[in-house]
């Protein structure tokens, strides 16, 4: 906090209630009904962030889901942490989304993680998956020399 001019710090009873307001912002988002429009696609992803469990900071899953609906329409069908990107995790979910009235998901547009693509296949069956370009370049660009980077992402960007 003294890094941001802040000299007088946040007490433990300013961030606890803080958090307890943006809990109350989320919980309707995480758990309003689904089923007003099909979503034919859907955006997943993953990242992670540190937390306090049990008095220790460990790293959390924190996953997102996006739909966009056929007039282009995009909302956060939902949002779960986790303590990592298992299958289990993965699935109850997506069946969150699909309890909710998730419907219609032609493609799954996601990172190339394994169990995210297994629970994908199990939930959604008859849904297409397409792994994300931001995920695809940034693999491809961590076997590149630096100096070729930006060559290289043009080259990748024009197929």
């Amino acid at each position: 906090m003294k890094a941001l001019g802040c000299d007088s710090g946040v007490t433990k009873s300013t961030v606890s209630r803080i958090c307890a307001d943006i809990d109350r912002e989320v919980t309707p988002v995480r758990q309003r009904p689904l089923g007003h429009v099909a979503f034919p696609y859907v955006f997943r992803d993953a990242t992670y962030v540190k937390a306090r469990v049990d008095h220790q900071v460990v790293s959390r899953a924190v996953v997102i889901a996006i739909g966009v609906s056929a007039p282009g329409g995009r909302e956060v069908l939902g949002v779960d942490v986790g303590d990592s990107e298992v299958e289990v995790f993965w699935t109850a979910f997506l069946t969150s989304l699909k309890d909710r009235g998730m419907s219609g998901v032609e493609l799954v547009i996601s990172d190339a993680h394994r169990s995210l693509q297994a629970s994908i296949r199990k939930m959604m069956q008859g849904s297409a998956w397409r792994r994300c370009r931001v995920h695809l370049l940034r693999n491809v660009l961590a076997h590149v020399p630096l100096g070729q980077a930006e060559m290289v992402a043009a080259f990748v960007d024009t197929i």
